[in-house]
């Protein structure tokens, strides 16, 4: 994906905080066994995850330089596999993946995530 000229590096995180607090909600009190049998499920769970990779690949390197912390080159890497490599998926991962990597996420872009852009369609 290319940066758009239009967005900034607080619109990327803010991506990948709502889809990864989604992925959370999501998988909420699912199982492992869930994401093996559940086809829907799976997929929810794997575009959710690739969406949170492709968001982080537009994130500056001045933001990548002062958080560190946020594993940026195995977010992606994550993100590739699920799109290119989807025939070697390996469910235990992605689980881990869920249930470790994204609560940990969501804990370190909580701070650095401005407020969410204004509604387009605000309700009336």
């Amino acid at each position: 994906m290319r940066r758009d000229p239009d967005r900034d590096d607080g619109a990327y995180l803010w991506d990948m905080l709502r889809h990864a607090e989604e992925l959370v909600r999501i998988a909420g009190s699912r199982t492992i066994e869930d994401l093996k049998s559940d086809r829907i499920f799976r997929l929810a769970v794997e575009r959710l995850i690739e969406i949170i990779g492709e968001a982080s690949r537009s994130v500056g390197d001045e933001t990548r330089r002062r958080h560190a912390n946020i594993q940026w080159r195995a977010i992606e890497a994550q993100r590739h596999v699920l799109a290119h490599e989807y025939g070697d998926i390996d469910v235990h991962k992605i689980w881990r993946v869920v249930t470790t990597h994204v609560p940990e996420l969501i804990e370190q872009l909580r701070p650095i995530v401005p407020d969410p852009p204004p509604d387009p369609l605000p309700e009336e």
